[in-house]
């Protein structure tokens, strides 16, 4: 059996870190090794730092509980006993883009939930499907942060997840112009029932930063690394509302798009149906086999029914139809907290070891 790479998770106590450390529970790759939070939870197992806040529907993995939590302050110490580490810790952008850049410089590589360094011009940001060739950009950050080993690899944001896979499948008819509305969990916001009763028998329509990431992060992704540095593309043009709604997970989208070249609804069907990308070539632990799932009902996907198609790592799409103002639209959803967080930056990181860019340290 190959050598499991040893993982760190920093910011370990949170909702997403609590999910890392589930998605983590058995991999066939890597093995938790080390997890850190703030001041206050250092020095405690990892069982007492969470009592009374552990989020998850399934119970703490027996290898983690006695883990003694550390300062993810404390570089160095963190560092020195992983092969790399996941980031997700609730801190200021520039806080957190130094703690990052303070990881990596160790020659630790980071693979963030974050989205301090989602728009640093050597930082790539993946959705492994889609866009796996801006890991090329990462020559150019070691060079600039004086490593040979240590890089930041980020994950979009997660409501981008629930309809720009479909669109990309759809590159070669040239998007033009997209309207997107997306009616977003409230683990999305790190909370759950309990902690926001507010949410109960409500909807908000506003979710902070939310619509300027929306529109904005599809176009890095669609980008292209020239001269060590990624520049976002001019289009599609993308406009959004995201609205919080009253589930527990999940990311539903509604869509309208306009293309250069129109395809049929026949054409779009096919597309999706056998769309593969990076990690279905290389069968990553974390891939799913069918990445866009199209269901014919009138009434599908549905948030509660959907969110969880292969693993919670597929997304799916439903109600493909011709509109009267645009070519066509469509209702897309993905999980929020699987794809679009932590298992989304599990498979960044299943990539980035298949690829060569982890590696046990010496």
């Amino acid at each position: 059996m190959a050598q499991l790479l040893k993982v760190g998770i920093v910011g370990g106590t949170g909702m997403v870190g609590q999910r890392f450390v589930q998605l983590l529970d058995g991999h066939p790759w890597f093995k938790v090794t080390a997890i850190a939070a703030s001041a206050s939870s250092a020095g405690k197992t990892y069982e007492q730092s969470v009592q009374g806040r552990w989020k998850l529907d399934t119970p703490i993995p027996e290898e983690v509980k006695s883990i003694v939590v550390q300062d993810a302050s404390k570089v160095e110490e963190v560092a020195a006993d992983v092969d790399f580490i996941f980031c997700a810790v609730d801190m200021k952008k520039d806080e957190i883009k130094a703690l990052e850049e303070a990881y990596a410089k160790t020659g630790t590589p980071v693979v963030s939930n974050n989205s301090a360094h989602r728009w640093t011009a050597d930082v790539p940001m993946v959705i492994p499907e889609i866009n796996p060739g801006h890991l090329d950009v990462i020559a150019a950050q070691r060079k600039r942060l004086g490593t040979e080993t240590g890089f930041i690899a980020v994950k979009p944001n997660c409501s981008i997840q629930s309809y720009v896979p479909m669109l990309h499948a759809l590159q070669a008819f040239k998007p033009k112009t997209v309207v997107a509305s997306t009616y977003q969990a409230i683990s999305g916001a790190g909370k759950n029932f309990t902690d926001w009763p507010e949410m109960l028998d409500n909807v908000i329509p506003y979710i902070g930063g939310e619509e300027e990431k929306s529109e904005q992060e599809p176009l890095r992704i669609w980008g292209s690394v020239e001269d060590g540095a990624i520049v976002k593309a001019s289009e599609p043009h993308i406009t959004t509302q995201c609205i919080r709604v009253p589930v527990t997970d999940g990311h539903l989208a509604t869509v309208f798009v306009s293309f250069e070249n129109k395809p049929s609804k026949e054409q779009i069907l096919e597309l999706w149906k056998s769309f593969k990308g990076r990690p279905q070539e290389l069968e990553l632990p974390s891939a799913p086999k069918q990445f866009i799932t199209y269901f014919e009902e009138e009434n599908r996907p549905q948030t509660n029914q959907d969110r969880n198609i292969e693993g919670g790592m597929g997304v799916s799409a439903g109600r493909l139809r011709e509109d009267s103002l645009y070519d066509f639209k469509f209702v897309g959803l993905s999980h929020n907290t699987l794809r679009g967080a932590a298992g989304g930056a599990v498979l960044i990181a299943e990539l980035l070891k298949a690829e060569g860019y982890i590696q046990p340290k010496a």
